[in-house]
């Protein structure tokens, strides 16, 4: 959904405009296409990712996470901004990379960063973690039911060899594995892991939050999300700028809404670009304008 949700931004030549999510550089380019005299500033955490930068003075490419927007856009004087642009979650490159550990793929480190320079993976995760930690994690991050048998699995298989590789921890919980839809079954084990070796909801929540405060009047802001979690925070936020979902009112009873929704529903991939891209299925647009 690149031309969607560059669309959604309602660019304007001499705006000033955010990528937060950077990866191979699809959506810059398109918004400098767009923008004349403007400034982008974009954002990636993953070293890999600057690799892709494009040659171009109008762009200011900071290997940095997003949840830093306000510090960065503030330092190189860029507030207030016309439009924010972030496509969640993990990029192909992470995913076609076999020693990035993000894939149930291949028999690697679990590994899970998207910032190398990070010190834990979800390695430390897996073995350091208590019972009641990795069962919270499986709860809220990858919505499993059976989120408690996979912990009490987990501290059984650690407590006599260390998991170390993607199948290890296929070994640990092999008995609980779904292998009706194994696949759907790991993803949302390897979602919660990633989730949590990341902290991409707290990230997610500092961006939004600061988005309200570099946003101008009329500014636009444009999520792509991959899954529940994160679609849900987006939206509640876009609704009512708190996470909870729930509108204010002021003392005189009148609703208080940060934003306009310009898509009263979350846009979704046509059938063409998921035969393209099948990564691409599960992927929600939303879009707001700062009142």
């Amino acid at each position: 959904m690149l031309k969607e949700a560059v669309d959604g931004l309602n660019i304007k030549p001499g705006g000033i405009y955010v990528d937060a999510t950077f990866g191979g550089g699809g959506h810059a380019k398109e918004i400098l296409k767009k923008i004349e005299n403007g400034q982008l500033m974009a954002f990636d955490r993953d070293i890999d990712a600057i690799k892709n930068k494009v040659d171009d003075e109008r762009l200011i490419l900071l290997n940095n996470n997003f949840r830093y927007l306000k510090h960065f856009l503030k330092y190189y004087k860029a507030i207030p901004v016309d439009g924010i642009l972030a496509d969640l979650g993990v990029s192909s490159h992470q995913f076609d990379t076999a020693e990035r550990g993000f894939s149930t793929r291949f028999n690697s480190k679990l590994d899970m960063r998207m910032d190398i320079r990070n010190a834990n993976t979800a390695v430390e995760i897996v073995n350091d973690y208590s019972e009641e930690k990795l069962s919270e994690i499986f709860n809220n991050y990858g919505e499993l039911n059976n989120h408690k048998a996979l912990a009490k699995k987990i501290i059984r298989y650690r407590s006599s060899k260390k998991i170390l590789t993607v199948d290890e921890l296929k070994m640990a919980i092999y008995e609980l594995i779904d292998k009706s839809n194994e696949d759907k079954f790991m993803a949302r084990v390897f979602q919660a892991l990633r989730i949590e070796t990341n902290q991409e909801l707290e990230a997610l929540k500092e961006m939004l939050t600061q988005s309200l405060d570099v946003l101008k009047p009329g500014g636009r802001l444009a999520v792509i999300s991959y899954h529940s979690l994160e679609d849900r925070m987006v939206k509640n936020f876009m609704k009512s700028g708190r996470f909870d979902g729930e509108v204010e009112k002021d003392m005189f009873g009148n609703y208080f809404t940060p934003f306009t929704l310009i898509t009263k529903k979350p846009l979704t991939p046509d059938d063409i670009e998921i035969n393209q891209n099948k990564r691409a299925r599960s992927a929600k647009l939303r879009i707001a304008e700062k009142n």
